[in-house]
């Protein structure tokens, strides 16, 4: 039993660190009202840790490998903690802003190392058995955050973060007593310049995803730092190509299978977890939910999602991942196109059949991942493969949290218009800050209740567009899938070389 004891210690971080991601979505309302957030804060208060995940990742994955993984983790785990703390003590929105920034940036380090971790910590079949169960961790972990979020706020949103820190205590405890130091003697210096470019490119994006879901694309608010991002991720690619150790060896997606195993790390995260947060306002400020009520309408979710991965990821990885990865993207995209049946009658009954399928894609698909994108690179690239799987996870997150934005505000916008609301613009953007009580509070009692409905039905407008882009996603990436990604034989998987090796060796 002791030899699963490094697994323990890799798993409570990383469940840590991805609960994290969506923990937050069911305490959105009552963040709102306490620290009286606009919509792009509060979009950022999710954002900005999924970014700063997706940002440096890369990075610290080489600083592991130069410094040693299981101190950089130690070290990723002491900057969650203290961000956590931060983050639960917060007076406004902007300190809770930059405590969720450095929080993901401790997130980002531990997240670096679990895979170098799990590799050097096991070996043969229990590679294999620790793979299965780590990608089920990470399944059910973003799955579960609603569910988790919305029993802690009942005591209130910032025991959200508080909880984090006796986990944090547990994960170093383990790490000290179970898991071994292993670093890279001749490992490469970390590419700062090329973290730094691909950190302001991807930021200067989401930033202007999010100021136009709020202010409309009109502005050059919205659409200047989107150009100017992409300037700089253009940048960055001719920087990426002629550096000698790069962040991101970009030549790897010369393979038509990495390409598609990048897109589909992209679009899983983006169409199966980004609409949680519209949902979880929903539910609580139209459907009058409490946060724990809410965070339990997202049972059928983590369930499949967990049991899923449980049951089947072990299996799954002699299956050509093409197959594999499109199976759980359409399934992502049919359980957003059965939840986009809600209307201005719905309740939450309406998305316990999509939220199911939704989260059996996610645990058919998500195991897979990690491994398809070892098979698909050489294994001197290994590292880097498992860390743009996990950038491309959370960039995923980040934009689809931005885009779903304008895709709601748009929808909830164009039906309070064409009802003659005098600023439908800002009636849409208080309704995706959780503000519907507020907005009905402020009109005349007499004129309460038909207000109040059509601000319900507003809001099923814009989250059904939602849901609609969401399955829209999720089958494109499927098709995308089945396009570039080629099938490879059961003994290209990453558990298996170290066999085949030997063999060879023995021969």
């Amino acid at each position: 039993m002791r030899k699963w004891l490094p697994l323990v210690a890799i798993c409570t971080g990383t469940f840590m660190l991805l609960i994290d991601v969506t923990i937050v979505n069911v305490a959105l309302p009552d963040m709102a009202t306490d620290l009286q957030t606009s919509f792009s804060q509060l979009q950022w208060v999710v954002d900005v840790y999924a970014l700063a995940l997706a940002a440096l990742v890369l990075g610290a994955g080489s600083l592991a490998d130069l410094y040693g993984r299981r101190r950089l983790y130690l070290v990723g785990l002491v900057v969650f903690a203290v961000a956590s703390l931060a983050s639960g003590l917060a007076p406004d929105a902007g300190a809770l802003i930059a405590a969720r920034g450095v929080q993901g940036i401790g997130g980002a380090i531990m997240f670096a190392t679990t895979i170098a971790l799990i590799n050097t910590s096991y070996d043969g079949r229990d590679r294999g058995t620790a793979f299965g169960i780590w990608g089920a961790v990470v399944g059910a972990s973003a799955a579960l955050g609603p569910i988790l979020g919305g029993a802690l706020t009942e005591l209130s949103w910032r025991w959200i973060f508080f909880v984090n820190l006796p986990v944090c205590v547990l994960a170093v405890v383990l790490t000290l007593t179970a898991v071994t130091e292993v670093r890279q003697s001749n490992a490469p210096r970390p590419d700062v310049f090329g973290i730094a470019l691909f950190s302001l490119g991807a930021g200067a994006v989401v930033f202007g995803l999010v100021r136009a879901a709020s202010d409309g694309w009109s502005r050059v608010e919205a659409w200047g730092p989107i150009v100017g991002g992409l300037v700089v991720l253009a940048v960055w690619v001719g920087v990426e190509l002629r550096s000698r150790a790069p962040m991101l060896d970009l030549r790897l997606f010369r393979s038509r299978s990495f390409t598609g195993i990048m897109l589909s790390a992209l679009v899983l995260n983006g169409s199966a977890f980004a609409a949680l947060v519209y949902i979880s306002l929903w539910l609580q400020s139209i459907g009058g939910l409490s946060p724990l009520q809410a965070g339990c309408v997202f049972i059928p979710l983590s369930a499949l999602s967990f049991g899923v991965a449980a049951v089947s990821g072990r299996f799954l990885q002699t299956r050509p991942p093409r197959l594999v990865l499109a199976g759980g993207l359409l399934l992502i995209g049919a359980g957003g196109l059965l939840m986009a049946l809600v209307d201005e009658n719905s309740t939450w009954r309406v998305l316990i059949a999509g939220l199911a399928v939704l989260g059996a894609g996610v645990g058919l698909a998500n195991p897979t991942l990690a491994s398809a994108a070892l098979a698909a690179v050489p294994r001197e690239r290994s590292g880097m493969a498992s860390g743009a799987v996990n950038t491309a996870r959370q960039l995923g997150f980040a934009v689809g949290v931005a885009v779903l934005g304008t895709v709601f505000t748009t929808g909830a916008a164009s039906l309070l218009r064409d009802a003659g609301t005098s600023d439908p613009s800002a009636l849409a953007s208080g309704l995706s800050a959780g503000q519907a009580p507020a907005l009905i509070g402020r009109v005349d009692p007499a004129m309460r209740s038909g207000f109040a409905d059509l601000l319900g039905t507003a809001y099923a407008d814009g989250l059904r567009d939602v849901f609609l882009a969401c399955g829209a996603a999720g089958i494109a990436g499927a098709l995308l899938v089945l396009w570039l990604v080629r099938s490879a034989p059961p003994e290209a998987s990453p558990e298996s070389r170290p066999q085949r090796e030997a063999a060879t060796a023995g021969r």
